[in-house]
């Protein structure tokens, strides 16, 4: 996927090696697939390891919740100005089947923005490509402080 060089802010300056990934996105195995700002909407992979199972064998709902989380806010982060950021306020997830470790897809989208509070929603796909848990939320745009 082509990057477009002239976009500035976090994810983007993440995206062309400017800073450092954060660590939880390293953690989760977080890959870009897909970004459409002017769509709202985008397409990421995650890899979950052995590490992330609980002891019957599936991705514990914890790591499929921070999977979401770090779907879901991209979304809105790929459309932000320089300086801006977007917090989580909620998050609802719906587990709907197990997951077992290996590739994850999430897939997000801005669902309405306003000026401040924004609605997203998205879905965390399986191998086989049927959804394994799904969630909307909540995030609030603010300025970053620069030190």
């Amino acid at each position: 996927m082509e990057m477009d060089t002239r976009r500035r802010g976090l994810f983007w300056d993440v995206l062309e090696g400017r800073i450092p990934p954060p660590p939880a996105a390293e953690l989760l195995g977080w890959e870009l697939v897909n970004v459409d700002p002017d769509r709202g909407t985008i397409e990421v992979a995650f890899e979950a390891d052995e590490r992330f199972a609980n002891p019957v064998g599936v991705v514990q709902g914890g790591f499929l919740a921070a999977m979401l989380d770090d779907t879901l806010g991209p979304a809105l982060v790929a459309t932000l100005q320089e300086h801006q950021f977007a917090p989580t306020l909620d998050l609802h997830v719906q587990f709907l089947r197990p997951a077992r470790p290996g590739r994850l897809l999430g897939r997000g989208r801005i669902v309405q923005r306003g000026k401040e509070v924004c609605f997203l929603a998205g879905e965390l796909v399986g191998p086989d490509g049927r959804p394994v848990a799904v969630a909307t939320a909540t995030a609030r745009i603010q300025t970053v402080r620069q030190e």
